[in-house]
């Protein structure tokens, strides 16, 4: 294994610091969250340069062998009276984490991130045209990653289609998580060596969906509604409500319903591998999981992703949604 790390500082000046690193960490996750690197630097070391330094704001590149893998800014050190400096990175969707008010009309989830990243002169890299018009939104002083998370979340509601914004080696990219699957397993015999299972209703499982607009010329609030008795029998009543534009007519509304309950109104199912590392995987794409015992054979959407370098060692730990 061939890692190498770099600090580039704001003045152009770059150090391979590569045999000072220990314990390296990069994390990625598919929704809501920058990709993070984390790493102890060894401080005065032999043949370091006396002109070395580390800054918050500095840049940090990380490749391993041809594969370049993280370029992003320190956000965090801690250092104390041993040689070890723990430094925290992220990529450029940390800069998201900023919040500001947008109102938009009818207008993609493409269009929402190319605007934000303008406006906050943010690089963009490859991003792909999600086609479907979001009628309106309206965000009044919201984290920037919450606005372009909710316009993906609208565009899957309303068409099935899923997209994943991440940041690829200090470029913003927005794809299709069905465009990028690996030609590999991971599973029995083949990387992994453990795995858990987890079924659950705790988190994004509705059977009862609620949906509501106002209407300004009868001035009343109408209600839209989708209820499955047998699962609040067996489960409980847990439900979604949320609001829906005005301009929305009875067949989109039923049509969200429907896509609504399809989505929602079952068990979530996750996975959780780990497995000797493979650098090309990270949160947001498709990897093959193959395991007998629980009858998995299918390619699955890589929620979060951690790699671990310790040494010559190299081992990854995958959270999945099963589906």
């Amino acid at each position: 294994m061939n890692l190498k790390v770099e600090i580039h500082n704001r003045e152009g000046n770059k150090w391979d610091v590569s045999n000072i690193v220990e314990g390296l960490s990069w994390k990625t996750t598919r929704i809501g969250t920058a990709g993070t690197i984390s790493f102890t630097l060894v401080k005065g070391a032999i043949y370091q340069s006396k002109d070395f330094m580390y800054r918050n704001g500095d840049g940090v590149a990380i490749a391993v062998g041809n594969n370049k893998v993280f370029f992003g800014y320190i956000f965090s050190i801690d250092e104390g009276r041993d040689e070890g400096v723990k430094i925290t990175a992220y990529d450029q969707i940390r800069y998201l984490m900023n919040t500001d008010t947008y109102v938009f009309k009818g207008i993609t989830a493409t269009d929402v991130l190319k605007r934000i990243a303008k406006d906050f002169n943010l690089k963009l890299g490859a991003v792909a045209d999600t086609e479907y018009k979001i009628p309106v939104m309206s965000e009044d002083g919201q984290k920037l990653l919450d606005i372009i998370c909710k316009a993906i979340t609208l565009t899957f509601s309303n068409t099935g289609r899923d997209y994943c914004l991440y940041d690829d080696f200090g470029s913003l990219c927005l794809r299709n998580v069905d465009d990028d699957q690996l030609d590999l397993i991971i599973g029995d015999r083949s990387l992994m060596y453990d795995y858990s299972v987890q079924t659950s209703i705790d988190s994004q499982t509705y059977n009862q969906i609620k949906l509501y607009k106002d209407n300004k010329d009868t001035g009343k609030r109408e209600i839209y509604m989708y209820k499955d008795s047998v699962n609040i029998k067996r489960w409980g009543l847990l439900q979604l409500y949320q609001s829906i534009e005005e301009e929305a007519n009875t067949a989109q509304i039923t049509e969200l319903l429907d896509s609504l309950s399809t989505i929602h109104n079952r068990e979530t199912k996750s996975l959780k591998v780990n497995a000797i590392g493979d650098i090309r995987i990270r949160a947001g794409m498709r990897v093959r999981i193959l395991i007998a015992e629980y009858g998995v054979d299918q390619a699955l959407l890589v929620d979060e992703c951690s790699h671990n370098f310790d040494g010559a060692d190299h081992t990854m730990s995958l959270d999945l949604r099963v589906v």
